[in-house]
């Protein structure tokens, strides 16, 4: 995923590597889906945990049909 060598990012480029939004990535995060560190006083990512987490299967759950427009 990544050539450059980074070996971790913060959670806006980790929600942009993931194409989710930085609130996502910060919910991922708080339920322990998305492991992370802090380094000061800022939260990073490691490019290997992007990199199992979308490997993994997640639990996808399928909206009711009266919450859903269709």
């Amino acid at each position: 995923m990544d050539g450059d060598g980074v070996l971790a990012v913060g959670v806006a480029e980790a929600a942009r590597r993931l194409g989710v939004s930085p609130r996502t990535v910060a919910t991922l995060v708080s339920q322990k889906e998305l492991p992370s560190r802090k380094i000061g006083r800022r939260r990073v990512i490691c490019v290997a945990d992007l990199e199992r987490f979308l490997r993994r299967d997640h639990d996808t759950r399928e909206m009711p049909k009266d919450a859903s427009n269709g």
